[in-house]
């Protein structure tokens, strides 16, 4: 919205509306109450522990502002523009209807103080007409409005300097240490005094007016919040020497007392509250228009009605939810909620900066620097202050922060800003890709990572239904499609972008955890030789190969050449045959046969058992079966299976069969299996003189079983360690 800029500088867009807000009703009414319980050292202390969250607060709002071109809306643009659409509504939407409510709480207590003056006033009737008059103040712009506020100023200036004047004759011995009444402590007190210093949001949320926010915003902010933070300890000290306690505790006037000019005091009351009460209807429209602007809400609150530069739209809806707040009754329910919005704010501000300095994205180029972990200490800071001030509140702040969060993630948002979630994810996986390269492998480490041969999935949901089952959560797959012909032509002709974004697509409809990519290659062989050997990055390459078993002997003799050169790449080749006609059965058994600790048996029990965690085979039994020539052997091969079993702590039934005279290892397998829903069979990486022998013994092995993995390991015995 760059035509709105260039109306307010730093001074009176930022600086004013911000210290119009922290110098309010707690200063005046509040700070002596915090001295006399807590006494000197300790109010000194809440005071700069308070004003501490605030300025790193302030100091992470720095960060983002000069980092980017911040348009309306203040601390939501930056937040959404850090962290997502998502969280930036799941904080907008509150921060707007909090600075809404606020307008009515500033109304209110500036009511309050003038019927205690005039006990005649209606207090309803009375906030009513002072919300219609500053409804009126913002519609008519914020130039107008922004002239009052530095009147308001002059009035609040000349109030606090009337405090200082006085008392010089009744100076009494400081109050030092706390004398805490029933019920109260260092932080209940803390509690009380915390909201005097959340209102630097108001100067951000005039962002789109400012005609320069990345200089502005900084400025202004920690400007605000130094100057605050001297009057507030220079209040606490002056309170201190001006006691006595049980007066400091019950005369909530003792500022008024002191003054030089007591008359001042109370325009400085009235002004306090006035001045807060106008900043938040000048800033809630622009938070709300912002919010309309990027469709986290309808349209239609952002209408001008023919304003070029005011949110009028926005100043109509906030003065209705002002005047409903007014004549709602009593409002204590609600306000600790609208406190633990604001920090909500700032804490989610506190986290947009510390995520974005983290990451260190190279687009990321702030010209105001602090070191990240500041940042989250701002986090905690703001959170820990949330908890202690109404833990029920701060429960209910978050809970509806983030039902609004889920709710515009399941409305899916299309906006995006180039925010720092991919940035985070690729920081994140950049540095557990090193740290994969860097640690020492171990094959008890050892996780699926399938790369299937799938072509488009769809046409083999075997395939994937096999893949999905094998990684169960556990691994990571990825679904290729190899494109024959000249790679040159076919990127040009955008065949292979088409080819991938439909694997992609067909991914995201399945609802699968699965990446997808298409290779363009001379041949078959060739793109399957590339991409076996380049796939995946460090710890993260794939080590296992899925594909479907060819059902002709010249087509398998030819998948046993990939088998032979996928082990020469390092990697275990899974065949699957599909039984057409019995699918996956009843999906009640599963068969491994079992060659042994050096042989690919390991990696089939694995894998088997992999599959039964899968809810699909959740209630399947796994036969371990073994093969022994002579009956003297089944006892103790009976043994061992159980052993190994207990040891790997996989649940199978162990069955050893005695081979009969005569009878061939693969009829004992047909007549065994026949019935099961997946068989596990081992597979040899054959030379290529034997290929077609093997290939034709591999179909007639396989022909009358259920569907069958056939498993070529490299993975090792020892990946069924545990311990």
């Amino acid at each position: 919205m760059s035509e709105q800029r260039g109306r307010f500088g730093t001074f009176e867009g930022v600086f004013t509306p911000n210290v119009l807000t922290i110098l309010g009703l707690i200063l005046f009414l509040r700070t002596g109450w915090v001295v006399g319980q807590a006494g000197l050292y300790s109010a000194l202390a809440i005071v700069l522990l308070s004003a501490s969250i605030t300025l790193i607060t302030g100091l992470s709002l720095s960060v983002i502002a000069t980092s980017l071109r911040v348009g309306a809306g203040g601390t939501y643009y930056v937040i959404s523009r850090t962290l997502g659409a998502e969280a930036g509504g799941a904080i907008g939407i509150p921060l707007y209807l909090s600075q809404a409510v606020s307008v009515a709480f500033y109304i209110i207590g500036f009511t309050d103080g003038l019927t205690a003056t005039f006990p005649d006033l209606d207090a309803r009737l009375t906030s009513t007409a002072v919300a219609l008059t500053f409804a009126a103040l913002a519609w008519i712009g914020a130039d107008f409005a922004f002239k009052i506020q530095n009147l308001i100023l002059v009035v609040l200036g000349a109030s606090i300097v009337s405090f200082f004047a006085g008392g010089w004759s009744t100076i009494q011995s400081p109050l030092l240490t706390p004398a805490y009444t029933v019920g109260n402590n260092f932080w209940t007190v803390f509690a009380v005094f915390f909201p005097a210093v959340t209102g630097i949001a108001v100067g951000a949320s005039m962002s789109g007016d400012l005609k320069n926010p990345a200089e502005s915003i900084p400025k202004g902010t920690l400007y605000s919040i130094a100057v605050s933070t001297v009057i507030y300890v220079l209040t606490v000290v002056w309170l201190a020497f001006h006691g006595p306690r049980e007066n400091l505790l019950a005369n909530t006037m003792v500022i008024k007392d002191i003054a030089y000019w007591p008359t001042l005091i109370l325009a400085g009351i009235y002004a306090a509250t006035l001045s807060s009460a106008l900043g938040s209807i000048l800033a809630a429209p622009r938070t709300l228009e912002a919010l309309s602007n990027d469709e986290v809400l309808p349209e239609t609150f952002k209408s001008r009605l023919g304003s070029k530069t005011e949110p009028r739209m926005g100043v109509l809806i906030t003065t209705v939810i002002t005047l409903v707040t007014i004549w709602a009754g009593d409002l204590d329910l609600v306000a600790p909620v609208i406190t633990m919005f604001f920090l909500n704010t700032y804490g989610m501000t506190n986290l947009a900066a510390g995520v974005q300095l983290l990451v260190d994205n190279p687009s990321f180029r702030p010209s105001f620097k602090i070191p990240w972990w500041l940042a989250f200490v701002g986090v905690f800071g703001c959170y820990g202050t949330m908890f202690l001030i109404n833990t029920p509140a701060t429960i209910v702040a978050i809970i509806i922060s983030a039902a609004i969060y889920l709710q515009l993630e399941r409305r899916s948002l299309t906006k995006t800003w180039g925010d720092v979630r991919s940035g985070f994810w690729f920081a994140v996986a950049r540095r557990a890709l090193v740290q994969l390269e860097t640690v020492t492998w171990h094959v008890k480490n050892w996780r699926p990572s399938i790369l299937v041969f799938t072509g488009q999935p769809h046409n083999r949901e075997h395939l994937v239904e096999m893949a999905e089952w094998l990684s169960t959560g556990k691994g990571i797959v990825t679904f290729v499609q190899l494109v024959p012909g000249n790679p040159e032509n076919l990127m040009r002709s955008g065949q292979i972008d088409k080819a991938r974004e439909e694997i992609q697509a067909y991914i995201k409809d399945r609802g699968l955890q699965a990446f997808g990519a298409s290779v363009a290659a001379e041949s078959f062989k060739s793109g399957a030789d590339v991409i076996m050997q380049s796939h995946g990055v460090g710890g993260l390459s794939s080590n296992s190969i899925l594909m479907g078993m060819g059902g002709e002997a010249k087509g398998l003799t030819v998948q046993m050449h990939k088998v032979r050169r996928a082990a020469l790449f390092g990697k275990s080749v899974l065949m699957l045959r599909y039984h057409e006609e019995r699918g996956w059965g009843s999906y009640s058994t599963i068969d491994v046969w079992w060659g042994g600790m050096g042989s690919n048996a390991p990696l089939m029990l694995l894998l088997a058992h992999l599959i039964q965690t899968h809810p699909d085979w959740r209630d399947a039994t796994i036969r371990l079966l073994q093969v022994v020539q002579h009956a003297d052997q089944k006892e103790a091969a009976l043994v061992e299976l159980n052993r190994l079993l207990e040891d790997v702590r996989v649940q199978a039934e162990p069955t050893v069969i005695v081979k009969e005279d005569g009878q061939t290892v693969g009829e004992i397998i047909r007549r065994q299996s026949t019935p099961t829903d997946l068989v596990f069979l081992g597979l040899q990486a054959v030379e290529e003189d034997e290929a077609e022998d093997y290939a034709k013994s591999l179909i007639e092995l396989t022909k009358d079983v259920g569907s069958s993995l056939i498993v070529h390991s490299l993975a090792g015995g020892e990946i069924l360690q545990t311990s």
